[in-house]
């Protein structure tokens, strides 16, 4: 696991383990703010061992930007923690979540001791939380899934954007037309960092392109599957072998390569989508 300190309060955790996904600290004068934790337990228990013994604090709040395991699965290893999500992420969490987790301890002895937590507190379109002497800004971000939020560190202006804001943008899980509204939503405001939900802290002087380029590749992207369909291409799978990541204008190296089978998930879904509400003709 990677560790950067972005400002004197904030530290951001970068998983080695999975697709460089990424958890958040703000330590307050009242305890520590944990945005989102990481997939394996024992990259989870180095960011608590951290908070707790080179930095003699506790995790007070906890925060999960959305339901998928990779960014919550941690959230049973800080049982004092009150825990905050947007309405939808509990109500996932406590369907979805549940199902994921079982599916993924009959396949992986390392996730044995996990367990789905709740967050006690929900919100739907914002929330500002404050602890200590830091204000957090939590707002509802969907598009790469239904629940998903950013969180605000209001007086750094650093922007937990979490999957809102990836390398390759997804979602499959969600919707591509709200993810590029969320996207917009961030362009020209005065963030000094955005964290995105995976891979490197985007600094300030890189955000206008990088935000730019996201948009650029999901609009490429629906551009690609409406050709393929008028080409006559009729089924997800067809689609996803005539459509690379390059013809959107992302990297296949992304992510460590990973940037190829999301690119992939999501030329499958979207094309699904558009054939499904595609007229019969007759």
């Amino acid at each position: 696991m990677q560790r950067e300190r972005v400002t004197d309060t904030i530290h951001v955790f970068r998983s080695d383990l999975y697709v460089q996904v990424t958890a958040g600290l703000v330590m307050t004068e009242a305890g520590a703010v944990l945005i989102d934790t990481l997939l394996y337990p024992e990259e989870t228990a180095a960011i608590k061992r951290f908070v707790e013994q080179r930095l003699g604090s506790h995790v007070k709040y906890l925060i999960n930007t959305h339901h998928h395991a990779d960014h919550t699965l941690g959230t049973c290893f800080f049982p004092d923690a009150h825990v905050i999500s947007h309405r939808l992420c509990r109500e996932l969490l406590d369907t979805r979540g549940r199902d994921a987790i079982r599916s993924m301890q009959e396949s992986s002895n390392d996730l044995a001791d996990t367990q789905v937590v709740l967050p006690a507190t929900v919100f739907d379109d914002q929330m500002t939380l404050t602890v200590g002497d830091q204000t957090f800004e939590l707002t509802w971000s969907p598009g790469h899934s239904e629940d998903s939020i950013t969180c605000l560190v209001a007086d750094s202006q650093v922007l937990f954007a979490a999957d809102t804001v990836m390398p390759l943008p997804t979602f499959v899980d969600g919707n591509i037309d709200q993810l590029v509204g969320s996207i917009q939503r961030l362009q020209h405001q005065p963030y000094e960092t955005i964290i995105q939900g995976h891979g490197e802290v985007i600094l300030r002087g890189e955000l206008p392109g990088r935000l730019e380029e996201d948009l650029n590749y999901l609009s490429a992207l629906k551009t690609q599957v409406e050709r393929a369909i008028s080409n006559g291409k009729k089924s997800p799978h067809e689609i996803a072998d005539v459509i690379p990541v390059e013809a959107c204008g992302k990297e296949k190296i992304v992510l460590h390569g990973a940037a190829i089978q999301l690119h992939e998930s999501n030329v499958y879904a979207l094309a699904a989508s558009m054939l499904s509400n595609a007229p019969v003709n007759t």
